[in-house]
């Protein structure tokens, strides 16, 4: 289940719920239901690299230069 962040249209709380698929999301600063979803971000930790898998540089991770040929 996943949990997305609210901004409330009556008091401005903003929260966070676990919303399953037919839950009624009701602020629990003024207990409204006038609340609108916020667009949330997410974050991953734990990579070494980028995804694209050759750090800052274009080039692989076992040379100084932008290409070599022990590159892919």
């Amino acid at each position: 289940m996943p949990i997305f962040e609210y901004v409330c249209n009556k008091c401005q709380g903003e929260f966070e719920k676990l919303v399953y698929s037919s839950t009624k999301v009701i602020c629990p600063k003024c207990g409204s239901d006038d609340v609108k979803k916020k667009l949330s971000t997410f974050g991953m930790s734990g990579l070494a690299t980028p995804f694209s898998g050759g750090g800052p540089s274009s080039g692989c991770g076992s040379c100084s230069k932008s290409s070599c040929s022990g590159c892919h």
